[in-house]
């Protein structure tokens, strides 16, 4: 379930890309001095438990350990030409003047492995107004952290926007606590940088697990990272006292390039807890049954601790909410079937995927919560479900969208359809002009130690940024004799709003060839 897989004031900026309508925690009476809590995320120290304030504003504090006492806020990297790897392709005849300043002046190249600047080592990552000391981990990029603060599912009108409205709504709708005030919480705005610990150890997750890998994730430093789902902030919510919430924000991966990846995307996630009166009190003679055993034994079906009557009644539960959900938002004739898979902060855990262009496509991850990881969020005496879902994926079949890329256009064309006078409004995305691909091939031997294709995906990023459709291993060959390893993938490039020509594509190209020897190692066949 990848997709289950949060500070002294001083305002931070809003980003340029951010625009009004930016959304808060919005939280029942009963939470609301949660409403947009964080834990204190300083550099080079471990977050510590969401700090709560009453009828506070939450902002976010400026802090650096070395260097001078005060700096300038920023929430965007500032990107950098590529003028080494690109003076010779513009340089060589081919391509005119005119046309290259051209290109140009719309789309700034990035560095191909760098971060917010080219420097030694000892400059810090800034991100959101603090500082990061960079260490053998440090791998986000430039192009990645203009990203950060976006947060395109707070944005009005959005697509995201309005997927994640529509399920806020039927949450608030359906479920209501005893005092006639929404049972779930809604947290849309906690920060994206996280610990390492909130990320992984707190959901119970191994530290050999491949999850963690540097090639999977962005790390400012061996202890912070941008989060990689919204449930590293789940511990941190129970902890709060929470037994019923939504947490929506920006995640982000590194993962291979096509239309439905992207290396930032959006989910939802959403955690219930019961007590033993709250799961038993509509079943017959409930007062004689127990959440939790001493003596019982690990199966497929249930934990060790529970019961396996507790176990059932929490399942059907989950089942049924998600599937009131998915029905809230598609209606009846969606094709849907749930899959049994592992996780390892849920047991029993289950995928729901979802017919979509004649493919099976896993929307959102679920199952019961691991006791322990209930039990080290003290709420020892509860039981719960937790669930985690993509909120790109669901507008794609929701709304036709067939590019992930199309989320962060800024053509009008896209942008006016989700208008809508209501969030419930249907609509079907209306394709734009469907501009021409064009394909260009790289082929390099892969140097003789470790290489990892998210590392040639990330590189590609980089420097082609939302020009790049897709990047596909077309071929690959041992050498008899060396026994040396030959990767040939085919690259295709399409803008969303106008037609590519060769030339503008092969300056890219010829950059990434370039980039690709220089920080992957590997030699060029071309």
């Amino acid at each position: 379930m990848r997709d289950l897989l949060m500070t002294a004031w001083v305002t931070v900026p809003r980003p340029a890309c951010q625009r009004k309508g930016v959304g808060t925690c919005r939280l029942p009476k009963a939470g609301a001095a949660l409403a947009g809590a964080q834990p204190d995320l300083s550099m080079g120290t471990r977050a510590s438990p969401l700090s709560i304030s009453c009828g506070r504003s939450q902002r976010t504090q400026l802090k650096q350990v070395d260097g001078p006492s005060t700096m300038r806020p920023c929430c965007k990297a500032r990107p950098l030409l590529l003028l080494p790897l690109l003076k010779a392709a513009f340089l060589n005849g081919q391509l005119t003047s005119v046309r290259a300043n051209h290109w140009l002046s719309t789309h700034r190249l990035l560095p191909a492995r760098g971060l917010t600047t080219e420097g030694p080592a000892s400059h810090p990552v800034e991100v959101l107004g603090q500082l990061f000391r960079r260490d053998d981990f440090t791998n986000v990029t430039a192009k990645i952290l203009s990203k950060v603060g976006c947060n395109l599912h707070n944005r009005t009108h959005h697509p995201l926007w309005l997927i994640k409205e529509r399920i806020k709504a039927h949450f608030y709708r359906t479920y209501m606590g005893r005092w006639g005030t929404p049972l779930f919480s809604v947290h849309d705005n906690l920060s994206p940088v996280v610990t390492v610990e909130q990320n992984f150890d707190s959901l119970l997750i191994p530290l050999d697990h491949a999850s963690r890998k540097k090639g999977d994730n962005y790390y400012l430093n061996r202890g912070h990272m941008l989060r990689a789902h919204t449930s590293a902030h789940q511990c941190d919510l129970v902890r709060c006292g929470l037994d019923a919430f939504l947490v929506a924000g920006d995640v982000y991966r590194r993962d291979e390039i096509d239309a439905s990846h992207y290396p930032v995307f959006h989910q939802m996630e959403g955690v219930r807890l019961f007590s033993s009166h709250e799961l038993f009190a509509q079943v017959e003679r409930g007062e004689d049954l127990r959440l939790f055993e001493s003596r019982g034994r690990r199966t497929p079906q249930k934990q060790g601790t529970h019961t396996l009557e507790a176990v059932k009644l929490v399942e059907f539960s989950l089942k049924q909410t998600l599937t009131r959900l998915v029905r809230h938002l598609f209606g009846e004739d969606l094709e849907i079937r749930w899959a049994e898979c592992y996780f390892p902060f849920t047991h029993p855990s289950y995928e729901m995927e979802v017919r979509f262009q004649g493919d099976w496509l896993e929307v959102l991850g679920c199952g019961v919560m691991e006791q322990e990881l209930v039990h080290s969020a003290g709420a020892e005496n509860k039981i719960g479900w937790a669930f985690g879902l993509g909120l790109e994926r669901l507008a794609m079949v929701l709304y036709g969208i067939p590019d992930i890329r199309l989320f962060w256009s800024e053509d009008e064309r896209f942008l006016k359809q989700f208008c809508l006078p209501h969030i419930d409004d249907a609509v079907t995305f209306q394709p734009l002009s469907r501009y021409p691909p064009l394909m260009n091939d790289i082929s390099f031997w892969l140097p003789a130690g470790s290489y990892a294709a998210n590392d040639f995906y990330d590189l590609v990023r980089s420097i082609g940024g939302d020009l790049v459709e897709r990047v596909s291993l077309v071929d690959q060959f041992t050498h008899p004799k060396t026994e040396r390893v030959s990767h040939c993938y085919r690259i295709t490039y399409r803008h969303m709003e106008r037609t590519l020509t060769q030339q503008e594509v092969r300056v890219i190209h010829q950059s990434i060839e370039r980039a690709a020897e220089q920080e992957l190692g590997v030699q060029g066949r071309y």
